[in-house]
């Protein structure tokens, strides 16, 4: 035998693991679990707890359990089967209530205890009568199980505890009232608060209270010497904040305030708090920080956000904090937590002003590009001209570039002279194409001229981003550019005249499409087909179905979507996708088939295809099918579950028959 299984701890690892392994259902386990409550190891003892309530011998398992608590002396062995017949559920409440009528009060106590672990309203009757019981830890065992699942006659009978001459008492009703969610009169509990005995149970039943008079209260407890006692304060404050109006949440601050400023010190105890273990804690200390208004907290209230829980009082508390913790917040961004950056970026957004330019501004030297979108995002909501020059400069960074466009619209409604200035100055320095799609979009008519010149530039990038800018700047003007953009050398530019079409729609429009869907270019085909989907130029509807049988699976996927858009999508034209060696064409037919209404040819075309050599083909096909809801396809969705061997097209096919069998 190794040194290992010999000691101590090896030995009782092997008591615990076979404990584990008995089998509830065998003979003898009863015995054997039952031995295992008398172990000294609390995980033995815990083992044989978990054991016994899977015996299924529940009447046989609660008297074995009841006769343990019996066992003076053995602390151990009591506890674990107070553990399992707090498991046992309903089976075991007889044999308590009868155990709270023995003459020993230990037994009594426990028999309290366990009936308040349970849970069972129907006890609730003997727990009010054991509050007369002769013993002083039966009548409160009996308090606290009160406390845990009674009603209304429970409540009343805790709240007159609250005069008890025993302090044991007095706490008990406190910490019971506080469960049930059973605020007594406001006077009663304000007294109570000044006895030290129950003062930290006192403070956390008043936040059960509205603002006023009770925050006043919980928040002079703050300026206790003991850390327990104001944590008791804050676990009530932060109760209180909790499903506040604007209104009351602004009474709360407000009296909260007044009492906060005149406390020393009180700055260091909610920075203290902040970084507790205990989350109500913390919550607490959030709405005293928002309160405070102390600028020189809003790192730690950022770091808050390691608790989901509390994400949304973490914001709401940085937005209490003014500019001076907006900047400080600023300056700690790269020491932050990942948590703590990610809402403190999200807080920026909100929080920023004109005066923050300069510090988001630094912020983008250095962050990561998550951390830099939402700079982006904060710089459009900071309404300040100075932000213009930075956003039209990120238009030539790829990532940044659609964001930056779009906080640039933001600014452009508060100053769109400063806004039109800079991208122009940015298009005639020529910084990026991007920023001449910005000013097609924001300057309108006004900038034609800038976007006919750029049109003809020798850089295919320009001429693209000019033909692009056009449409959006103007209709007409947009249709004359991409008309002319369609002979261009490059595809590039044919690509940008082909969706600028795309999006003026007309006949016109239309016309010129059908040009381009003979392109030479694969690109401006692609283009072409999704722009004549997007137009809605029905007129080229025969183009369309040719390309549904084209041998580039692409385009005859995109043609199948197109025509689907347009609804002229026809029997011939799917059957031709459906028959497509690409699966992806055969998917996308399927999904037309989908959107249109469930005729017995589609449904016939679908159950085509329950046999088609790819899963996910043959799933698309149920999912058709259970969709269209036709009884006659019920035999055929069976026949092809029963085949099926993929998992996936499994649960298609059986959420198909559920469905077609409802019809």
């Amino acid at each position: 035998m190794s040194d290992t299984v010999r000691s101590p701890a090896g030995q009782e690892e092997a008591r615990y693991r076979a404990l584990q392994a008995v089998d509830p259902r065998a003979p003898g386990a009863l015995e054997t679990f039952t031995t295992g409550l008398h172990d000294e190891s609390w995980r033995v003892r815990h083992a044989a707890a978990e054991g016994l309530r899977r015996v299924p011998d529940a009447p046989g398992v609660t008297a074995r359990l009841i006769s343990v608590l019996g066992r003076r002396g053995e602390t151990g062995a009591r506890n674990a089967a107070a553990e399992a017949l707090a498991g046992m559920g309903p089976v075991a409440v007889p044999p308590l209530v009868h155990l709270l009528e023995h003459e020993d009060p230990d037994q009594r106590k426990l028999a309290a205890d366990i009936l308040g672990q349970l849970g069972r309203p129907e006890v609730e009757d003997v727990l009010l009568r054991a509050l007369s019981d002769n013993d002083l830890n039966v009548r409160v065992a009996a308090a606290e199980a009160l406390g845990r699942m009674g009603g209304d006659a429970a409540a009343r009978a805790l709240e007159g505890l609250l005069d008890a001459p025993t302090p044991l008492l007095r706490l008990a009703a406190l910490e019971g009232l506080a469960s049930l969610k059973r605020a007594p009169p406001l006077s009663r509990v304000l007294a109570l608060v000044e006895d030290p005995g129950v003062q930290r149970s006192a403070l956390r039943l008043l936040g059960l209270y509205a603002p006023g008079v009770a925050t006043e209260r919980i928040c002079r407890a703050l300026a206790s010497p003991v850390r327990s006692v104001r944590e008791a304060a804050l676990v009530a404050l932060g109760k209180q904040a909790v499903g506040l109006g604007p209104y009351e949440r602004g009474e709360l601050d407000a009296v909260a305030r007044s009492v906060l400023h005149g406390i020393p010190g009180v700055t260091a105890h909610v920075a203290q708090a902040l970084d507790g273990d205990d989350v109500r804690v913390r919550a607490g200390a959030l709405v005293a920080a928002g309160a405070l208004g102390e600028a020189s907290l809003a790192v730690a209230v950022a770091e808050v956000a390691r608790e989901d829980r509390l994400l949304r009082e973490v914001l709401f508390t940085l937005g209490q904090l003014g500019p001076e913790g907006r900047r400080l917040l600023l300056g700690s961004m790269g020491t932050l937590s990942l948590p703590a950056r990610t809402v403190a970026a999200e807080a920026l957004v909100l929080l920023v002003d004109s005066t923050s330019v300069p510090e988001l501004c630094a912020l983008l030297e250095w962050a990561e590009d998550d951390l830099r979108s939402v700079v982006v995002r904060a710089l459009g909501r900071t309404h300040s001209p100075d932000a213009v020059a930075p956003l039209v400069e990120l238009l030539s960074d790829p990532s940044l570039s659609g964001m930056a466009a779009r906080a640039l619209e933001q600014l452009t409604v508060a100053h769109p002279l400063e806004a039109l200035a800079a991208l122009e100055a940015a298009v005639e320095q020529r910084t990026t194409p991007a920023a001449v799609v910005v000013l097609g979009r924001l300057g309108g008519a006004r900038v034609l001229p800038v976007l006919r010149r750029i049109a003809r530039d020798e850089d295919a990038a320009w001429r693209a981003a000019a033909v692009e800018a056009a449409g959006r700047a103007d209709g007409e003007a947009g249709l004359e550019l991409a008309r002319g953009a369609l002979a261009d050398e490059s595809p590039r530019v044919r690509i940008a005249a082909v969706r600028s079409l795309g999006q003026q729609g007309g006949r016109e429009a239309a016309t010129f499409l059908g040009l381009a869907l003979k392109d030479e270019d694969r690109g401006v085909r692609v283009a072409a087909v999704e722009a004549v989907g997007a137009a809605g130029a029905k007129e080229r509807t025969p183009d369309l179905e040719a390309l549904v049988r084209h041998g580039d699976g692409a385009l005859a996927m995109l043609a199948v979507r197109a025509l689907t858009k347009l609804g002229t999508v026809g029997a011939g034209v799917l059957w031709d996708a459906l028959s497509h060696h690409d699966a992806e064409v055969v998917k996308a037919a399927l999904q037309a088939l989908g959107a249109a209404e469930a005729s017995a040819d589609g449904a016939a075309l679908a159950m085509s295809l329950l046999g088609h050599p790819r899963w996910d083909v043959r799933a698309a096909a149920a999912r058709v099918l259970g969709g269209m809801g036709r009884p006659e396809c019920l035999p055929a969705l069976q026949q092809a579950m029963a085949v099926e061997q993929d998992a996936l097209a499994q649960v298609a096919l059986a959420e198909a028959v559920v469905r077609s069998s409802r019809r």
